[in-house]
């Protein structure tokens, strides 16, 4: 299946490999969000266009598409950003799902509304791996923001017939992303800094970006009124002491992190995704965490010079 796509947050990490997915896979795909490509990027990532605008209901109209396919990439990205900046997060999550949703109810019925969600939902996991029957007790603000949209995509389909997908992402990785774990890592070890918060007996599961991306196409074929939920992870566990300590060796280190063992606000200690439901679409992980640590490393490499 494919027609008229509209991606939200177009422009973030995980958007642009949304995008480049479904124009592969033959869909027409506009955009929306902060960031601003440049016209060759543009093909590069398989957008038609692009509008650099926020993503609210009057925007969305001033697209002037008509898509079967919204894929809501917009969004807070960042649990510590949440815990300084919670209002301005609720805004980024919360504020452009309602927007999206009415728009799919009034502007594009008959849409399908793909919604990245996050393992964050979760919170502090009694049970692994997680489930997507387990309880949600998000442990930040990113994660309530997160349960909230995931809430109102539910709503929405139960009241308006708005046919959605929720897809709780766990730790979204990749060669580009210049945030989080292994950006701050490579970093780090470039200025000679080989602290790092936590112990190190911290586990998450990793998830390639393409693998995301690929999933997004398998799942929004699943997309209903009843809106499913889908975990998109690789279904592995890895302590943060074992991924750094492939890291260091990529960049030729010899020696180990050293942890302060000081906790981040809103970090709980071990996520990891059942994929079970996710392979059921037919969708597999294509990579494993330690070729990913390789080529963001040698991507690194590259962008730091």
């Amino acid at each position: 299946m494919s027609g008229v796509a509209l991606v939200t947050g177009a422009c973030g990490f995980i958007g642009r490999h949304v995008a480049r997915s479904l124009a592969r896979e033959g869909w027409t795909v506009a955009g929306i969000g902060h960031g601003r490509f440049a016209r060759a990027e543009l093909h590069d990532w398989g957008l038609l266009a692009h509008r650099t605008a926020d993503v609210t209901l009057p925007e969305l109209i001033e697209c002037d598409v008509k898509p079967s396919l919204i894929v809501h990439c917009a969004g807070g990205s960042s649990v510590g950003f949440s815990v300084s900046h919670p209002h301005e997060d609720f805004h980024r999550t919360v504020a452009t799902t309602t927007a999206v949703l009415e728009f799919a109810r009034v502007h594009a019925r008959g849409a399908a509304v793909v919604f990245p969600s996050s393992a964050a939902v979760y919170g502090a996991a009694a049970e692994i791996p997680l489930r997507e029957s387990a309880p949600l007790r998000p442990v930040s603000p990113y994660g309530v923001h997160k349960r909230l949209g995931e809430e109102l995509c539910a709503l929405y389909g139960a009241q308006f017939g708005v046919a959605a997908v929720i897809l709780r992402l766990f730790s979204v990785y990749g060669a580009g992303l210049k945030k989080q774990l292994l950006w701050d890592a490579c970093n780090r070890v470039r200025s000679g800094d080989v602290s790092f918060f936590g112990g190190g007996h911290e586990v998450r599961d990793w998830l390639h970006v393409e693998d995301a991306a690929a999933l997004v196409l398998h799942a929004q074929r699943m997309a209903s009124r009843a809106c499913p939920t889908l975990n998109g992870g690789s279904g592995v566990g890895v302590p943060v002491a074992e991924l750094l300590g492939e890291l260091f060796g990529c960049l030729g280190r010899s020696d180990a992190p050293r942890f302060t063992g000081a906790a981040r606000p809103g970090d709980p200690d071990a996520q990891v995704a059942d994929i079970s439901q996710a392979r059921a679409t037919g969708w597999r992980p294509a990579r494993s965490w330690r070729d990913g640590v390789r080529e963001y490393v040698a991507w690194f490499k590259k962008a730091a010079v």
